[in-house]
């Protein structure tokens, strides 16, 4: 894979792993951050890629603690309009990329930290994990989609009240509101995500491909529209190798390796 200046990016069996490394800065986000974020999104995008991502931060005390105060104080509005594009450029590229994409939340998940787990299809979070959009605090808002998929994940009562708070809670607290889907011990968070990750490597990738990108549509058409697109993305699977492979393992009882086409 490609060298970046502020990720680690690895991938094996099937499964990415992508690290922001600033841990100095508890990972805070700046331009390049984003940028290169970006890129590696589009690599693990690729037609052929891995099966399933993890998006992580560097160290024991941040995922990502927010964006970087020092670079977005100075930025006039038409800069900052740039940087809440390049944010939610990053976001999108992970919301809707082919592969499940999984937060794994170590420790501090603000801001845009926060942003960038909403935007993965699952999030894991450690029991000393924290989260919140605590912009209001700086006399701005959410600017890399915190407003929309918050609201979507939690409901929008409890995504103004976070947004207008500007409270951070404790990863309990998260889980109880839906906005993360487990909570482990910080010890046990790694082989978690990496067991859920492995199960999924198994699965059929353009089953998952589609199942995916059906729910994402999905929320944004009404029923109808929904179920229809439901419908095409489930007939276009027959015929796929996997779907022929998958299911005469089922009718043999006999363990099948999915190729993914």
């Amino acid at each position: 894979m490609a060298d970046y200046s502020t990720l680690l990016v690895s991938e094996t069996d099937g499964i990415a792993t992508i690290v922001v490394n600033r841990p100095d800065k508890l990972n805070a986000l700046n331009r390049t951050v984003l940028d290169e974020l970006a890129e590696a999104v589009r690599h693990v995008s690729r037609t052929g890629g891995p099966r399933v991502a993890i998006l992580a931060g560097a160290g024991e005390r941040a995922f990502v603690a927010g964006a970087d105060i020092s670079e977005m104080s100075t930025l006039t509005a038409a800069q900052a309009k740039a940087f809440s594009d390049a944010g939610h450029a990053a976001c999108d590229l992970i919301e809707r990329a082919p592969c499940p994409f999984i937060a794994k939340v170590n420790g501090f998940a603000l801001g845009g930290g926060c942003e960038l787990a909403l935007a993965c299809d699952f999030i894991y979070a450690s029991d000393k994990a924290r989260f919140g959009q605590p912009e209001v605090n700086l006399g701005i808002m959410p600017g890399f989609g915190g407003t929309q998929r918050l609201a979507r994940r939690v409901g929008p009562g409890r995504a103004r009240e976070l947004v207008y708070t500007g409270d951070h809670i404790m990863a309990e607290q998260a889980l109880g509101m839906g906005l993360v889907n487990a909570v482990v011990p910080a010890a046990e968070l790694e082989e978690r995500v990496a067991a859920v990750a492995k199960k999924i490597a198994q699965k059929p990738p353009l089953a998952i491909a589609a199942s995916k990108r059906v729910i994402l549509r999905g929320l944004e058409a009404d029923l109808v529209a929904a179920c229809e697109l439901e419908a095409q993305a489930f007939s276009a699977l027959f015929g796929s190798e996997d779907q022929q492979e998958g299911m005469r393992g089922f009718l043999e009882k006999k363990a099948v390796t999915f190729q993914g086409r």
